[in-house]
């Protein structure tokens, strides 16, 4: 069993790394798609595991401290004993995302079939694509801001319908996420690809270094507890890297990349993302020299292209992340072991 895990587990390497990410073509009601590249009986295997084995791109917490994970075969929720595929209901997954709500509804975001959407207290998900007023049908991040509205990259929806953002309301990018509202009530943006932008209320404003240069192909953004604002600027040098704003002045934190940043309860900043272009690496910025010219950077796990990507400290202080490729799945970290849950070690 464990070789057929390993070797399925390399195939869905393979088609997770060539998958188109802008897919706009929503699926007609009468095919399924499958574009996995698994055969049916393969892929049935797969998404009935009872841990997730594909790529892992986000981990997320439930209002009640269960462990959401957005497994791109199976969305799945941890409960401190068991995992449960909270997905095996809908055919042919591709999973990026997932989000329980503050009224506790649960949200999962796919990579070209649009949103599906699970009302608090009911059984039964419901399925949002382009014919339902979501802009495409390829949703990689979910975020709800202050006033609970839920945006699925240039989709925001009010509980009622979608508004779709485009170059037409003076956005600069059509392909856009929104990855924060800070405390102040600006929302930034990044865009697949395209520069990084904040939106004040009256104004769009393409985010640029001392040198002019924008940062781009953003992914993850944070705001920490002094106010300040994390993110990893994908491209060429000098913007490549992590990089910190205090509100007047951009500074380079380290040239490692910075796909996933968190912040843990200590004040420790945590970044999945490359080391170099062959490898990467779960990395912790230590809180005492964060502000030093160089920070000291603790390296909890390096592996190949992608091997981490979403982070989440949970309630107990554990770090969880996924990763892609031949270690797809989640793993959690609780300060002196890794747990690969996929193992027979992880099972108990």
């Amino acid at each position: 069993m464990m070789k057929y895990t390993s070797g399925l587990l390399f195939i869905i390497f393979i088609l997770c790394t060539s998958c188109a990410q802008n897919q706009t073509n929503p699926p007609q009601d009468n095919i399924k798609y499958n574009r996995t590249g698994l055969s049916e009986s393969q892929l049935k295997e797969a998404v009935a595991s009872k841990v997730p084995v594909s790529m892992v791109r986000n981990v997320r917490q439930a209002r009640n401290g269960d462990i959401l994970i957005a497994s791109y075969l199976g969305v799945f929720r941890y409960d401190g004993t068991s995992f449960t595929n909270i997905s095996s209901e809908i055919s042919w997954p591709t999973f990026w995302d997932v989000l329980e709500d503050r009224k506790g509804n649960l949200w999962l975001a796919s990579e070209d079939s649009g949103v599906y959407y699970l009302p608090a207290g009911q059984a039964g998900f419901q399925h949002f694509t382009t014919k339902d007023g979501l802009g495409i049908n390829s949703a990689l991040h979910i975020y709800e801001d202050r006033a609970g509205n839920i945006w699925f990259g240039s989709s925001r929806y009010d509980g009622k319908s979608f508004r779709n953002f485009t170059t037409q309301d003076g956005f600069p990018s059509n392909s856009i996420r929104l990855l924060l509202e800070d405390k102040t009530g600006k929302l930034w943006f990044g865009a697949q690809g395209e520069n990084m932008f904040v939106y004040d209320g009256k104004t769009f404003t393409v985010l640029k270094n001392k040198d002019g240069k924008a940062f781009n192909n953003v992914w993850s953004i944070m705001e920490d507890k002094k106010g300040n604002i994390w993110f990893g600027a994908g491209g060429y040098d000098p913007c490549y890297g992590l990089w910190r704003y205090d509100g007047r002045t951009f500074t380079k934190v380290s040239q490692r990349g910075a796909y996933a940043i968190i912040e843990d309860k200590k004040g420790n900043i945590w970044t999945t993302g490359e080391v170099n272009p062959q490898v990467w690496a779960l990395s912790r910025y230590d809180a005492k020299s964060l502000y030093n010219k160089m920070p000291t950077v603790t390296e909890i796990k390096s592996g190949g292209r992608m091997d981490f990507l979403g982070i989440l400290e949970a309630n107990d202080g554990s770090i969880w992340f996924g990763s892609l490729g031949p270690s797809s799945g989640v793993y959690r970290y609780d300060g002196k072991t890794i747990t690969d849950f996929k193992s027979k070690e992880g099972h108990k």
